[in-house]
């Protein structure tokens, strides 16, 4: 008897979102493989953020269809499933309260909640907020309070907040936004060990700089204006053809011990 194939992380089906008679999103197809990582890239405004909403289950589109982990959005407990999916976003750090622990942020993950006392968490619950941590090299952060630390230490502990429900598929919103330049290649660095462990789930990462593309990551969807410009292995579609007609101005593109650089000419 043949072996059903799981399913894939997350699929959209011709998805579109209208908000005062504009298109935000507009016939998104898109699928995310069990262990894929994935980049969304485009401009500010093309749609990025609304995509990772409606793929964390915290915005339903105007039409189209909507499955996470072979679960469909309108016949699913959303709040069950959201615990199955790991979030960063800038959003998340703003809503969490600046005296939990770092500890407190990582484990209140696990019923995707923002106050520790909502829950009761045991000592396994702690041991494994605290293995996610270290897994970040986060480790020593572990009974800091949240507004103590750095924007690149805030961003780690989040990151380990997503892996804390051992989620099926992690969104990464962002991330490095706000960080100095130290912070975000800490950061990029630190994503780079995530996208090369096997253990890791289906990652998507959103941004909009060629430079923030940590290693490992192997598939890329370019947006723009709503819409899809191109989707594919990360090799296939990132070009400087592709990237200047994503960004609306003309752009060289070059490769760099593992890294991707890009720049407008004069």
């Amino acid at each position: 008897m043949p072996l059903l194939s799981a399913p894939p992380a997350l699929r959209l089906g011709s998805v579109s979102l209208v908000r005062d008679g504009r298109h935000l999103l507009d016939d998104v197809d898109w699928t995310v493989a069990q262990g894929s990582r994935w980049v969304v890239l485009g401009p500010n405004g093309s749609g990025k953020s609304s995509l990772l909403r409606i793929a964390s289950l915290y915005l339903h589109p105007s039409s189209g269809t909507v499955e996470v982990l072979g679960e469909r959005l309108g016949r699913a407990d959303v709040r069950r499933l959201r615990t199955r999916i790991g979030v960063a976003s800038a959003g998340m750090a703003d809503m969490l309260r600046a005296e939990l622990t770092a500890s407190d942020v990582v484990v209140t993950a696990k019923h995707a909640a923002l106050e520790p006392w909502w829950h009761r968490y045991d000592e396994a619950d702690r041991e494994r907020a605290a293995a996610c941590l270290a897994g970040v090299g986060a480790g020593h952060l572990e009974q800091r309070t949240f507004s103590t630390l750095s924007s690149g230490e805030r961003q780690r502990v989040l990151l380990a907040r997503t892996l804390m429900p051992e989620p099926g598929l992690v969104l990464l919103d962002e991330p490095t936004a706000g960080l100095d330049l130290g912070g975000r290649e800490d950061l990029v660095a630190g994503l780079a060990d995530l996208a090369a462990d096997p253990a890791t789930p289906a990652t998507v990462l959103v941004t909009h700089h060629v430079e923030e593309i940590p290693d490992g990551f192997d598939h890329l969807l370019l947006l723009a204006e709503g819409r899809i410009l191109a989707s594919g292995p990360l090799e296939d579609v990132l070009d400087a053809d592709a990237l200047s007609a994503c960004f609306g101005t003309r752009l060289r593109l070059e490769r760099r011990h593992d890294r991707w650089w890009a720049w407008a000419p004069r």
